[in-house]
């Protein structure tokens, strides 16, 4: 599927031996792209989608049209309790809790947990009690004791161990395009401390006027999304911290909710441990995004672009070449577009797959 006629990096190679029942907790943003980017993986079999507060018959409806990602073109209908796509069923439900969703019976072994809401060793643990044998979490899960397995692909995923890591995360969006521009800076050049701003999107955490919002205790997150910049929090930076442990302590960020609803800038500022130029930063870059691990994972542009341009790019980040600046020879500063959805999503299936193919 090439949305919009953009042209999608080439579909990663996943050893595999046979193909997995997969269900969806949380059928929202991530999760009915995902669904879209993983539908036609060979190693997928798709059985169960739970949403709560859910209707079938919009889940289908949002999956089929949307406003920002366009027309999936599969035929998609709601019939006697299934999602039904091309004709084939896909079980569905709405309950409020993990346990409660027959995942055993439908022998399920991999979800994809994209509700938001159940972020703790705890909260997943009824999962495993019903029979599935990975779970794959759409946002960081706290627990400073264990801590679970952060990964962006391209930066940390060779870490992952299936003996031992049955819930594994794919962190944040922002995290995604930050890592791999900070594992490049950091390899090359050395980071002594840095902090970051992302110019990011609307989400479903704000509201569409001034009301109440019992989804964050942020404040400013209950004016208007439509017509406000809101400062806010991000936990990307020191999220960085768990990847990168040289740099706990080095780095902070926020954010500003900016009434878009997609294509989201990062704005990234680091002290350097060595003089450079911004040649040598773009150089870097762009050998970095052409070659290795993180090839269709970085992007690298020169063009004047803006941000409706990165609409249903799957790259995690995307540099901008043309704002890279460097101050006193130490001082660098460096923008970078992210389709905070899209290319998320689909590192979430590069996951999912490297995931399924070690099973």
């Amino acid at each position: 599927w090439t949305p919009r006629g953009q042209l999608q990096p080439q579909r990663r190679s996943y050893a595999h031996t046979k193909m997995v029942k997969v269900g969806i907790n949380g059928f929202g943003r991530i999760g009915r792209l995902a669904f879209r980017l993983a539908y036609a993986c060979p190693e997928f079999e798709f059985v169960h989608i739970n949403e709560s507060p859910g209707s079938g018959e919009s889940s289908a409806y949002l999956v089929k049209y949307d406003s920002v990602h366009g027309q999936w073109p599969h035929a998609v209908a709601f019939e006697d309790g299934n999602v039904v796509v091309d004709g084939k069923k896909i079980s569905y439900s709405t309950h409020d809790k993990p346990g409660d969703v027959p995942w055993d019976a439908l022998g399920v072994e991999l979800v994809l947990e994209c509700s938001g809401e159940f972020l703790t060793r705890d909260a997943l643990a009824p999962y495993f009690v019903k029979g599935v044998k990975k779970v794959l979490v759409s946002a960081p899960v706290k627990d400073p004791e264990n801590p679970v397995l952060n990964i962006v692909y391209g930066v940390n995923h060779k870490t992952y161990d299936p003996a031992k890591d049955n819930i594994v995360t794919a962190a944040s969006c922002t995290t995604n395009c930050l890592a791999p521009v900070v594992s490049v800076v950091l390899k090359n050049l050395g980071i002594v401390r840095g902090s970051i701003t992302t110019i990011h999107n609307v989400t479903n955490t704000q509201t569409i006027v001034d009301a109440p919002n019992a989804k964050k205790s942020d404040l400013r997150r209950a004016r208007s999304g439509l017509c406000n910049l809101a400062p806010t929090s991000t936990g990307s930076a020191t999220a960085i911290a768990l990847i990168f442990p040289e740099l706990k302590g080095k780095l902070n960020g926020m954010a500003v909710r900016v009434p878009l609803l997609n294509g989201s800038l990062t704005d990234c500022v680091f002290e350097l441990a060595r003089p450079t130029t911004v040649e040598e930063v773009n150089g870097l870059m762009k050998a970095a995004a052409e070659e290795g691990d993180l090839k269709g994972v970085l992007g690298f542009e020169e063009q004047p672009l803006v941000s409706t341009d990165y609409i249903n790019d799957t790259r995690s980040g995307i540099v901008d070449a043309l704002s890279t600046m460097v101050v006193d020879h130490t001082h660098l500063k460096m923008y970078i577009w992210y389709d905070n959805e899209y290319g998320y999503s689909a590192r979430m299936v590069d996951i999912a797959r490297m995931v399924v193919g070690q099973m």
